[in-house]
């Protein structure tokens, strides 16, 4: 079973219902690899570790089938800045 970017998003969408989420697949053909940047209110009050931990266990089934995930941002929605 392949892990597609589709899946990946449609779970951290039902999961943490995100303000902003980028997920690129860096698999280049070689297992399932994601890049995530992800802004949610349920990252208030939270340090970056457990707003991690969050990000993974949204993906725990998934987790099982992935090669490789970057979690690049996991920011609160006013902590977001888009790039310029």
């Amino acid at each position: 079973m392949g892990v597609t970017k589709e899946d990946v998003e449609s779970t951290l969408t039902s999961a943490l219902k995100p303000s902003h989420l980028e997920v690129i697949d860096t698999s280049g053909g070689c297992g399932a690899s994601f890049e995530i940047e992800i802004a949610s209110e349920q990252f208030e009050g939270k340090r970056l570790l457990e707003r991690h931990r969050l990000v993974n266990g949204a993906l725990a089934e998934q987790m099982k089938h992935i090669h490789a995930l970057s979690i690049k941002k996991a920011v609160t929605p006013s902590q977001w800045k888009p790039p310029q």
